[in-house]
């Protein structure tokens, strides 16, 4: 059952799709993001099914009581032209600045360097709210640190309200994550970025994994003088859900 719909939902979609098609013939990458669950981390049950010899059933605890392992937070950036995802398993808060680091690692790790080493523009495709929400200002601040960086221009647009079972990434890369390791205990980190790392489908679906030790504070508050530094430009269908964050000289701390 659906709650409320956008008026411009379908053509939000349109403007997504139109996007997409500008990059990758310009050869410049496309990506999805998003947050997959947050996970306990020990011997506990994960739904699904597993083979196991008669009798035998792997055993887990009866009540799921976080350990002091605590949890995972897989961040995935999903390549839509290539088929290949990159997940950061993160071992703290889900913030926006976890969310861009997490894109950062992508950008910077072996695949995309090759990749796209002359690029100068990034599509993100995201969902409205979570830690890359349209309204959350430390993503776009966070956004602004990263072009600055790279000097790539970034793109963002958001899916609308309510529809983030639509992302590519949860039907591309998420779904097939939760199958792979359905019926195992997640003991430890290891595990988690051994059972992601090692999922494949028969289209070709390749995935990196890697875990992210940084600690991600909540709470923290970008200001209005601070937010009107960020050189970004709204689109002028829906500037709340399409806008272009490009890189500056310099970005006050």
């Amino acid at each position: 059952m659906e709650g409320s719909k956008d008026p411009d939902r379908d053509k939000q979609f349109r403007h997504i799709n139109n996007q997409v098609i500008i990059f990758q013939k310009a050869n410049q990458p496309v990506i999805s993001v998003d947050t997959k669950k947050k996970e306990l981390i020990g011997n506990f049950k994960n739904s699904g099914r597993e083979y196991a010899k008669k009798g035998d059933p792997v055993k887990v605890a009866v009540h799921d009581f976080p350990t002091d392992q605590g949890k995972a937070a897989p961040y995935g950036v999903f390549d839509i032209t290539t088929n290949e995802g990159y997940v950061n398993v993160g071992i703290s808060s889900d913030t926006a600045a976890f969310a861009v680091e997490s894109i950062r690692r992508w950008l910077f790790a072996p695949l995309a360097r090759k990749k796209y080493a002359t690029a100068t523009k990034l599509l993100i495709t995201a969902d409205c709210g979570g830690s890359n929400g349209r309204r959350v200002r430390l993503w776009k601040w966070e956004l602004q640190k990263l072009a600055n960086e790279t000097g790539i221009e970034i793109t963002v647009c958001h899916l609308p309200p309510g529809t983030s079972k639509w992302n590519k990434i949860e039907h591309r890369l998420f779904s097939f994550i939760t199958q792979n390791w359905r019926g195992k205990p997640l003991v430890s980190l290891a595990t988690i970025v051994s059972l992601i790392a090692s999922t494949t489908t028969q289209t070709g679906l390749k995935v990196d994994c890697v875990v992210d030790k940084n600690f991600y504070p909540t709470g923290v508050k970008i200001t209005d003088e601070e937010f009107a530094q960020i050189n970004i430009i709204l689109n002028e269908f829906r500037g709340d859900l399409n806008y272009t964050v490009s890189p500056q000289k310099k970005l006050n701390p």
